[in-house]
């Protein structure tokens, strides 16, 4: 069953939400897309004659869009005018750049009556959709108007050529009269209406309708929309109803009586009442109303009143099934887990999935890939990706398709966090820590080369990506190097344990104080220490004097007291430790140390340095584009964290996503970026994160959107079109890949063969897809090419295989007689002749015309030539301008004729010497000789008029009559008849009518007819079959017809069987004889109707019987 169209509700009733309306009020409205307003300007209705040209102009504002608009112009519903574009219907698009202004332009080149109706352009991209509707009325051609002799002369594709012209000498002549038309000032479209169709031409004969075929095919249309009215029923049900998936849909009529119960069937059962089907009764109105219409209600409905019925077919219509969130890139390391995921406008939807090129199939259970569906959302899952899985995924609906990169890579252990010496007292904890970038990665310790075991004192963790070595009860012996090695990664973490021994000497008791620094795990030079901010620095000092030394820590003037806090000093007995928690890079500065007591003083500065991630970098922007690539530059970040910077990390998403794809995993050192492997059209964005020694910065700040575009592919099938000895004509198609970049038009370049410098030959750009390069020397070998350009910039060029010599190629002279000059022209006198006769040769022809061999007289006769054709025009054609035309075609000693029989014809005049030959009972013999002037055609026919002396009115007796003589009959007696006569050619009747030269008088004598002797034929024969019956196969359920004819007299009994069995008065059976013409037609058979039938004739004389096999096919299940 092919597609319904959609449909829309009756007008009376108004449309209802989410109702679909009858097929000829409009298109239902589509939700699948944003309806916004797109149109800067949109076309109006118009009202053209017939022949003229009309333009049709929209204009798209592009500033917000992502990407180009696709424009279609459609006519009626369907039909898409795109297809139709040729000589009569010109489509064309222009874009203006600096506008951002999109304009399309549809031109119909001579409307003609078929044009008219209403028309639609559509626009969509990407999510959003717009459409505006105008019609087109076409009048017949306005007869009054002038005649516009110049346009007669100038030639479409004249080009250059085309200039002023001057006739004034056949501007002078004689101006055409104008007919004056009557005013109608009746409805006569009532009157076609009501009138009986034998009466259609006297009402165009009154009113003066010229176009009466057409104004029929319109009240045909009109008389078609007009529903077929029943008894019971004063609006019937529209033919057919469309409805969308999940939509609602009334279906009403209008009944005769206001309190008649209706029943409503489906498919021949009767509905119930429930929620999805409402039955309504309003006065005569009745409705039934199908909510939530699913593919089960696409079936065939009536609506019942007693006997009468009222059919109609509601087509429910699946929308496509479109992908409402697109798939997102993903590059992964091996053994990570990847999914994808889309959404779509329906729940349940089928979707497939694809991996390049194959099928990702759900029944293979060895399969790595997983699907899973929930709702709108559906998934493709692989849980470890290997390198094998790298590359392009797609995914497609019935309404819709997107597609997205895999790429995986090898996996590389990144240190997040390195590990720091330590130094530590006797019997303290000392705690080895490092964090890498896989919390799964496992290692071992090793001290001076010997692997660390796990103990009471000595314990190994592993808690998500840290890794800690803790040493409990420090012992001298535990001093040494310590490393860190992951397993199966070729890498190695170290730091170094420093023992603080106490050394117990003898002092004096006046000894002065002394401050013993042992930094050395923590020195970067001579009292400086670094610290990673967030870390825990923790400075003991010791200090040694008798009596026991004051000590006072300060950060520049401010004195550092606190006994708690996040930075705080603790003492013990001949210890002093400077404490900070959680490092802050306010932390930075200068420290220093004085120690008193009463035998003098000692003073120590530091320099603490806190190191932490750097700022992000900032400026991130993109500086060129490419097809599918695109250039990033940006600033380093303002604070490198106090550590030099090492690098850089890149990552990039798609405008609108929320998954940022890494770009590398080594760090880049520079800050300008080449990205690659990207979609072009495709809005992205890119951040970047700085990398030092400590580790990796915040993101910085996205960058504007950007779009990968790139140049076309380069033009095809360069050819040369013409030389001449200064010019070379070019010729090419458009490139065939444009790409979402668009084509703003062509640049054609020259060099002179063997040389290198190619030379411009337009300045501005081509929007045309040909060329004609001028001022080249004559004789040279030129080499041509063509590039494409967008905003991306120039294509590939496209170039001539070899070198054109510019030197202009004799062609023998040729005239191409348009067929309908190849017979003789005929036009009538007052007629224009306008002939263009388009011809070739090399070079120019010369062209001359001839008028039975002499030269043409152009003051009767206008002659125009040019490059490619050459004119005869005439502006008022004459008797005199019949004749033998001869147009010969010369170049130099080489030439071509062509001869045109031109005749110019006119009304002729009256026939000579009628006269009447013989009168004998009601009937008249008349005689004449043709016309002496036949008005140069011959003549087609006679009228021939009667008239009674007595009254002297004429009335026609026959029409068209080819023989120079005829019989009048019907006479009446007693009357005397004079007659006339008109001749006829292809101009009409003659002017004059011939009169005869006598009269015919009937005379009262014996009119008794005597008929002859009628013997009487004997038409008796027996039965026999002229057409036999014919095997059937039919769909089950669907009426069908069986068919025959016989002859026989007298009239045969017609006896019908089923395999030899007679049919009774079943109903469902029904047998017609029309004329001998037999017919059996079986109501919607089923499976036990198949079998062989027979037809039997029988009568006096004899019998005869035909036979056929009929077999009933059952209906196919439908897929689900």
């Amino acid at each position: 069953m092919p597609e319904p169209t959609e449909e829309v509700k009756p007008a009376d009733e108004g449309p209802a939400e989410d109702e679909v309306k009858p097929a000829d009020e409009g298109p239902a409205e589509d939700g699948r897309t944003e309806l916004t307003g797109l149109f800067l300007e949109k076309p109006e209705s118009v009202e053209v004659y017939a022949g003229k040209d009309v333009t049709f102009v929209v204009k798209l504002d592009s500033t917000n869009l992502t990407r180009k608009p696709v424009m279609k112009w459609l006519k009626g519903k369907w039909m898409d005018l795109g297809s139709k574009a040729g000589k009569h219907i010109q489509i064309k698009e222009t874009y203006d750049r600096n506008t951002k202004i999109y304009t399309y332009e549809m031109k119909i080149i001579k409307v003609v009556p078929g044009d008219a109706g209403r028309y639609r352009c559509e626009v969509t991209v990407k999510d959003k959709c717009d459409s505006c509707t105008f019609d087109i009325t076409v009048q017949a051609a306005d007869q009054e108007e002038k005649e516009d002799i110049l346009s007669a002369f100038k030639r479409a594709d004249a080009g250059e050529d085309d200039g002023d012209l001057d006739f004034s000498a056949l501007l002078k002549a004689a101006k055409k009269k104008k007919k004056v038309e009557p005013e109608i000032e009746v409805d006569v479209w009532e009157l076609l209406k009501s009138a009986h169709p034998s009466e259609y031409e006297k009402i165009a004969f009154k009113y003066g309708i010229t176009d009466l075929r057409g104004m029929l095919k319109r009240l045909k249309k009109m008389k078609s929309v007009e529903p077929k009215a029943v008894a019971a029923f004063l609006k019937c049900l529209e033919s057919a109803y469309s409805v969308d998936k999940g939509k609602r849909i009334v279906l009403s009529v209008e009944v005769a009586d206001p309190n008649a119960e209706v029943k409503w069937l489906k498919n021949g059962q009767e509905i119930k009442p429930s929620t999805k089907y409402i039955m309504e009764s309003i006065g005569n109105i009745r409705k039934l109303t199908i909510n939530k219409c699913s593919l089960a209600d696409d079936a065939a409905y009536e609506c019942v009143v007693g006997t009468e019925k009222s059919f109609t077919e509601v087509f429910v219509k699946e929308p496509p099934v479109t992908i409402t969130k697109l798939l997102d890139d993903y590059l992964v390391l091996v053994g990570e887990r990847v999914e994808f995921e889309i959404e779509v406008s329906e729940e349940g939807a089928h979707v497939i999935w694809m991996f390049e090129d194959v099928e990702l199939s759900r029944d293979d259970k060895n399969s790595k890939y997983r699907f899973k569906k929930d709702g709108k959302r559906h998934c493709l899952i692989i849980q470890e990706a290997t390198l094998e899985d790298s590359g392009m995924y797609f995914v497609y609906t019935n309404g819709g398709r997107s597609k997205a990169e895999l790429i995986v890579e090898d996996k590389e252990l990144e240190v997040l966090q390195s590990m720091a010496d330590l130094t530590v007292k006797s019997a303290e904890q000392a705690m080895f820590k490092c964090e890498v970038s896989d919390e799964k990665v496992t290692g071992k310790w090793f001290k001076d080369g010997v692997e660390v075991q796990a103990s009471d004192r000595i314990k190994i963790s592993h808690i998500g990506r840290m890794h800690r070595l803790t040493i409990d009860d420090v012992k001298p012996q535990d001093a040494g190097d310590y490393m860190f090695v992951p397993d199966g990664y070729a890498i190695s973490l170290s730091a170094k344990l420093n023992f603080l021994e106490i050394k117990i000497d003898y002092v004096p008791r006046q000894d002065p104080p002394k401050i013993h620094l042992d930094v050395t795990g923590s020195m970067v030079s001579q009292n400086t220490i670094i610290v990673v901010a967030g870390n825990k620095l923790r400075l003991d000092v010791e200090i040694t004097g008798e009596p026991a030394p004051t000590v006072c820590w300060m950060k520049g003037d401010n004195p550092v007291t606190e006994a708690e806090g996040r930075i705080h000093v603790e003492s013990r007995k001949d210890l002093s430790s400077f404490v900070i928690e959680g490092a802050e890079r306010e932390d930075e500065g200068n420290y220093t140390i004085t120690v008193t007591n009463p035998a003098g003083e000692d003073k120590a500065n530091l320099f603490v340095k806190i190191v932490d991630v750097p700022d992000p970098p900032v400026n991130v922007k993109c500086t060129a584009v490419g097809e599918e690539i695109a250039t990033i530059v940006w600033e380093p970040p303002k604070f490198d964290g106090g550590v030099p910077l090492k690098g850089y990390l890149m990552e990039r998403k798609k405008k609108g996503s929320s998954r940022w794809t890494k770009l590398n995993f080594d760090i880049y050192g520079s800050t300008t970026y080449e990205a690659k492997r990207m979609i072009e059209g495709v809005l992205y964005e890119m951040r970047v994160f700085a990398v030092n020694g400590i580790g990796i910065s915040a993101p910085s700040v996205s960058s504007k959107p950007f779009m990968p575009i790139g140049p076309t592919s380069e033009p095809t099938k360069l050819i040369v079109d013409d030389v001449t000895n200064t010019t070379c004509s070019l010729k090419w198609l458009a490139p065939e890949r444009i790409g979402a970049g668009g084509l703003d038009g062509y640049i054609v370049e020259y060099c002179k063969d063997g040389e290198s410098e190619w030379h411009a030959a337009n300045t501005d750009l081509i929007g045309r897809q040909s060329f004609v390069v001028k001022n080249m020397p004559t004789g040279e070998k030129m080499n041509f090419r063509v590039m494409a350009v967008n905003i991306a910039g120039r294509s590939l060029p496209a170039q001539l295989s070899q070198p054109v010599t510019v030197r202009e190629i004799m062609e023998h002279p040729k005239i191409r007689l348009p067929r309908e000059l190849r017979t003789k022209y005929i036009r009538k006198v007052g007629d224009k002749i306008n002939l263009v006769i388009p011809f070739q040769g090399k070079p120019r022809p010369v062209a001359q015309w001839l008028k039975d061999g002499q030269p043409i007289d152009e003051n009767k006769v206008g002659i125009r030539n040019s490059n490619v054709d050459t004119i005869l025009f005439i502006r008022s054609a004459e008797r005199d301008h019949s004749g033998k035309y001869t147009l010969v075609l010369k170049i130099e000693n080489m030439e071509d004729t062509a001869s045109i029989d031109i005749r110019v014809v006119d009304k002729p005049g009256p026939p000579t010497q009628v006269h009447v030959t013989d009168v004998w009972g009601f009937n008249a013999a008349l005689e004449w000789k043709p016309p002496k002037d036949d008005g140069n055609c011959e003549i087609s026919g006679y009228t021939i008029q009667k008239a009674d002396k007595k009254t002297k009115e004429w009335f026609t007796v026959y029409e068209h009559n080819r023989r120079s003589n005829c019989t009048v009959s019907d006479l009446v007696i007693g009357n005397e008849y004079m007659f006339r006569v008109y001749s006829e050619n292809l101009c009409g009747l003659s002017e004059d009518p011939c009169l005869s030269k006598n009269t015919a008088i009937i005379d009262k004598s014996d009119l008794g007819y005597k008929p002859p002797p009628f013997k009487e034929k004997d038409m008796t024969c027996p039965p026999k079959f002229t057409a036999p019956l014919v095997d059937r196969s039919v769909t089950m359920g669907y009426s069908m017809a069986i068919s025959c004819a016989v002859r026989g007299f007298p009239k045969p009994k017609i006896i019908w069987m089923k395999n030899k069995m007679i049919i009774g008065d079943d109903p469902k059976f029904l047998m017609q004889n029309n004329q001998g013409v037999l017919t059996l037609n079986i109501r919607k058979p089923s499976t036990f109707d198949c079998g062989k039938y027979s037809c039997k004739a029988v009568n006096a004389l004899g019998e005869d019987e035909v036979e056929c096999k009929v077999e009933i096919r059952a209906l196919p299940l439908e897929k689900k």
